[in-house]
């Protein structure tokens, strides 16, 4: 083995899940992980956000608005890999994230959705109980939730109900019965630099962060199988192999920024080739979705 090879080993030693953590995410739901994002990069996560925040505008491409006690506000930006800041693609091809993708999704890993969710300072809306897209479970599909700032009980923290990934439930009874003080579910604290991984189906929600509250500010990074989309769907092929192209450019980003790189495992098959062409293949959109679970839905 070269010095090189053993390098490669040890990272992904360091990285990928351990037995007893993937069991604890089965089990419950979902997993936190103190501090996995690196300080640099945490740092140029927030201030590439900072700078979105700045320039946010309603009608802006993939920026999303809601109506809040003080107005129109700014909650959410999709397909952030598209919004002339690297540092998300780092993100992607970092080892803090792409260990849990193969730990969960095994090496044949899609990145398939991302996005940034934003609770305003003092106007931060409430999230309900819901369960981001119900299916069979033949295959894990998760969110890597990437925290920058501070989520404090009391101040609007995520709730979940750990092991409730395991079937479908009822969002609308559970919010009118039981409000935000449903049995068993409990308050999740996270801080800037840690990581949330939830499964799909795990019920979660937040209540509003009130007044006086700070910015929060979360990345998400949904991943599946490959497999799961060729059993499932709700995407073809072809639209897999788009968003497969997000990988190269990743693993290139965050090689440039620290001379090292994961060793991407993809099958021979799945292997995507370069369009040539970055600004395509920086945004696939979503052309359906696996239904969820919400109570605004009906």
């Amino acid at each position: 083995m070269t010095a090189l090879d053993a390098r490669a080993d040890s990272l992904r030693e360091h990285w990928l899940l351990t037995d007893e953590q993937v069991a604890a995410f089965d089990r419950d739901g979902y997993l936190v992980l103190r501090d996995r994002i690196p300080a640099d990069l945490l740092e140029r996560l927030q201030d590439a956000t900072a700078r979105w925040l700045d320039t946010a505008e309603e009608g802006k491409a993939d920026h999303l608005y809601a109506n809040r006690p003080n107005g129109r506000v700014l909650w959410r930006i999709d397909y952030i890999h598209a919004k002339g800041e690297p540092v998300t693609l780092e993100l992607l091809g970092s080892p803090a994230v792409l260990g849990i993708a193969e730990s969960l999704a095994g090496p044949d890993f899609v990145p398939t959705y991302e996005s940034l969710v934003v609770k305003v300072p003092g106007d931060g809306a409430a999230v309900p109980w819901h369960q981001d897209a119900v299916h069979e479970r033949r295959h894990r599909l998760f969110n890597v939730d990437v925290y920058l700032d501070h989520s404090r009980s009391g101040a609007g923290a995520l709730h979940v109900v750990p092991g409730s990934q395991k079937q479908r439930t009822d969002a609308c009874s559970l919010a009118e019965t039981y409000g935000y003080e449903l049995p068993g579910a409990i308050e999740v604290e996270m801080r800037p630099g840690d990581v949330l991984i939830h499964d799909d189906m795990v019920v979660h929600g937040s209540p509003a962060t009130g007044e006086g509250s700070s910015l929060r500010r979360t990345i998400y990074l949904e991943f599946r199988a490959a497999q799961s989309i060729l059993e499932d769907g709700p995407w073809s092929p072809e639209w897999m192999d788009a968003r497969l192209r997000l990988l190269p450019l990743a693993l290139a980003e965050n090689e440039l920024q620290h001379g090292t790189s994961w060793e991407w495992a993809v099958s021979d098959g799945l292997r995507p080739k370069s369009l040539g062409d970055k600004e395509t293949e920086l945004r696939v959109v979503h052309t359906a979705h696996t239904p969820g679970e919400w109570c605004s839905a009906g």
